[in-house]
């Protein structure tokens, strides 16, 4: 295991795979502290970074893990944590620390029952809405979720990406479900896998670290490449420097949302499944996702045009795309593993155009087909 990248065929759990994407997208600096169900993918990427120049270390707690992580960006390295739940929970400070002073890095949270210590072993998708607002203040993230194990290495090489293009925290919303399971994967040679890597500047020292070219992303300077430069989470102009002033914060936090906001569509991605004459359409994400796309086949046996939006991105979440199907589908079911989460955004998009039913898991177990096939055949009743 001494390659940077493991090429070829190899059969790997979703926390395995999660690992090598994550390498493979360039990362060399991952801090972490073991929770189930994430502690797979940290074994193995503290067994893989130090054969291949990287470096792993253990914190002390979850806090600590991810301004490590954030002090490890600063000086160059692509660097990343993972963790679950109540790891999450305490990591939200940090979170909007990344924001605030514009750090890239990469975040895998393997969802599990919850809420505090809930059901460690089992399945949840109850992190959804704590990905996107889980920290305090006006500011956008990206979150991306994965319904296979090839696809929790495709989405941490993606994430480390656009980490680096958009300076934010990525976030990976897996499941237990799909950390722990097992299937194909298909690593490509490096040449291969598209490599992103961030801005930096060209003068030196740099006056204005943070003035934002056309994108609104600023080049990020590296700590101990000669560049002198200030960064806090304090509001700060573009000097870097703390300024307690209301113009100054409203054009910051404006730039830090809209940097994301007007990129949307480089950003969102879905899969459309079956769409193309659906007046029935399930939205699914994760596992859920993978249930969904065998009830909407069995369905269309029976005659039901049924359909399956996938949201591969979850945060930004693809409205437009959901607008565009809201004036065609009368029928829209939101099933999660959770009591009602992503429904509420799609419930927002739709705006009354048809009908949204939010069918519901307190965590623990997956949908099965047959549940959603029932659904499906319900609503075909009513429309």
């Amino acid at each position: 295991m001494s390659e940077a990248v493991l090429t070829g065929v190899h059969y790997l759990s979703g926390d395995d795979a999660a690992a090598e994407g994550l390498i493979a997208g360039g990362v060399r600096f991952f801090a972490g502290y073991p929770i189930t169900p994430s502690s797979e993918l940290q074994e193995r990427i503290s067994r893989r970074l130090p054969k291949i120049g990287g470096i792993f270390i253990q914190m002390e707690d979850e806090l600590s893990s991810l301004a490590a992580v954030i002090g490890a960006s600063w000086a160059g390295a692509k660097a990343a944590t993972a963790t679950s739940g109540p790891g999450f929970s305490l990591m939200q400070e940090h979170i909007g620390l990344a924001v605030m002073m514009e750090v890239p890095l990469v975040l895998v949270d393997v969802q599990r029952a919850g809420p505090s210590t809930g059901m460690p072993t089992y399945i949840g998708e109850g992190d959804v809405m704590q990905a996107k607002w889980g920290s305090h203040g006006s500011y956008e993230i990206i979150a991306l979720s994965p319904s296979s194990v090839q696809e929790c290495f495709d989405f941490c090489v993606r994430a480390v990406n656009l980490a680096e293009k958009y300076r934010v925290p990525v976030i990976v919303l897996m499941s237990e479900t799909i950390a722990h399971i097992f299937e194909k994967v298909v690593i490509p040679p490096p040449d291969k896998i598209p490599i992103i890597n961030r801005k930096t500047p060209i003068e030196k020292p740099i006056r204005f670290p943070y003035k934002a070219d056309e994108d609104l992303i600023p080049p990020m300077p590296i700590i101990g490449e000669g560049y002198l430069f200030h960064s806090t989470g304090l509001t700060h102009d573009e000097r870097g420097y703390p300024k307690m002033d209301p113009e100054v914060q409203d054009r910051l936090v404006r730039r830090l949302c809209d940097k994301i906001r007007k990129h949307a569509d480089e950003i969102v991605d879905v899969e459309l499944f079956g769409m193309d004459d659906a007046r029935i359409a399930i939205v699914a994400y994760g596992i859920t996702a993978r249930c969904a796309k065998s009830a909407v086949r069995m369905a269309r046996k029976r005659g039901i045009k049924a359909g399956l939006i996938r949201l591969k991105t979850v945060w930004p979440f693809p409205e437009k795309i959901i607008r565009k199907y809201a004036g065609k589908v009368k029928y829209f079911i939101v099933p999660e593993i959770n009591y009602g989460q992503i429904v509420r955004e799609v419930e927002r998009v739709v705006g009354g155009k048809a009908v949204v039913e939010f069918i519901g898991k307190m965590g623990g177990a997956v949908f099965s087909p047959e549940e959603l096939l029932d659904a499906i055949v319900k609503a075909s009743r009513k429309i």
